[in-house]
């Protein structure tokens, strides 16, 4: 989950989730730096509602899957994070796009 302590020094490196500034420390994961920031949730399930992020931590359980970039179910857990990544918390209700040409 976290590989390093995100620091003042650090500041630089910085994604943003939900249009929100999260620093991190290079090498950290999206999970680690979501969690050093205090954001413990980003997702829900689809039947009660229950509020989901790191679970294993270790990419086993897909608790805490997220957008980056536009591509949807990435485990925060395993994804490095990178400066200016955009990174949105996943909707459950919302389909996956259909893959390309499947739609002819």
């Amino acid at each position: 989950m976290i590989r390093a302590q995100a620091t003042g020094a650090d500041a630089e490196n910085t994604l943003t989730f939900d249009g929100t500034p999260v620093p991190f420390a290079p090498g950290q994961t999206i999970g680690g730096a979501l969690a050093a920031a205090g954001i413990v949730s980003w997702r829900t399930t689809r039947r009660d509602r229950a509020p989901r992020g790191l679970f294993c931590g270790i990419g086993v359980c897909f608790d805490c899957l997220v957008t980056v970039d536009g591509i949807r179910t990435q485990r925060a857990c395993l994804a490095e994070a990178c400066d200016g990544q955009d990174v949105r918390s996943s909707d459950p209700d919302e389909p996956l796009p259909l893959p390309e040409g499947s739609h002819d």
